[in-house]
């Protein structure tokens, strides 16, 4: 078997890194190996250029793992970045989906777990590159600047986090339609996060875009379903 997609692993335990290393290799991919955040940023300069998908450990030493996620996803917002980590804590998942991982991998893990959430990751990764450019949407005081990935309310830039605006772009989308929080979980990160991470991007989102967070009126909660997202008029 043979593939032309490279995969970075970024993990400081020597065991595990020569696993995985050996394993994807075995089902064909090209791996790269770092032991560090630093040496991960400093194979992604190289020539060769970003890989097709980072597996990062969040407790790394010289550089942690979250400044790596932070560094990759200021360099492209499709790279694909899936976590591996010992911390299981909810708040630990949030925060690094937060910002921009699209994957969160808790250890110890089975090897065909693992490969099929690569093989995801790389699949979203694709589909999202082949996508054409688009300039923007707008829906009155809020818009979005797709080629920038930029949000405006009411002609004032507001910072988003990658998830964030990946989930306004996906509401904005499909104006007036029910979207399940399956569906949401399966277009913006993939096929695994929580349903509670989902409702507390929501709202996150909604503090930044709605212009009374407590009765929002753009991203209505549709009960027992999801969400749906109402333009303004």
């Amino acid at each position: 078997m043979t593939s032309s997609d490279r995969v970075l692993v970024v993990e400081d335990d020597p065991s595990i890194r020569k696993a995985l290393q050996i394993n994807l290799q075995l089902e064909g991919y090209q791996v790269l190996a770092a032991e560090d955040g630093e040496e991960a940023l400093q194979l992604c300069n190289q020539a060769a250029g970003l890989p097709d998908l980072v597996l990062v450990d969040l407790m790394l030493p010289r550089l942690s793992g979250l400044d790596v996620i932070r560094e990759l996803r200021l360099r492209d917002q499709d790279l694909p970045i899936v976590v591996l980590s010992a911390k299981d804590q909810e708040g630990d998942k949030v925060l690094a989906l937060s910002l921009g991982a699209d994957d969160y991998i808790t250890k110890p893990f089975g090897l065909a777990e693992l490969l099929a959430r690569v093989r995801v990751g790389l699949r979203r990764g694709k589909r999202q590159r082949r996508q054409p450019a688009a300039t923007g949407k707008t829906g009155g005081r809020i818009q979005i600047d797709l080629a920038g990935r930029r949000l405006l309310v009411a002609g004032e830039e507001v910072e988003t986090t990658a998830k964030e605006f990946d989930l306004l772009h996906l509401f904005m989308g499909h104006p007036g339609q029910v979207l399940s929080r399956e569906q949401i979980m399966e277009r913006v990160w993939g096929e695994h996060c929580t349903l509670r991470t989902i409702d507390n991007f929501v709202l996150r989102l909604r503090s930044k875009i709605e212009a009374n967070p407590e009765t929002p009126a753009l991203i209505e909660t549709v009960r027992g379903i999801g969400y749906r997202y109402n333009p303004e008029r």
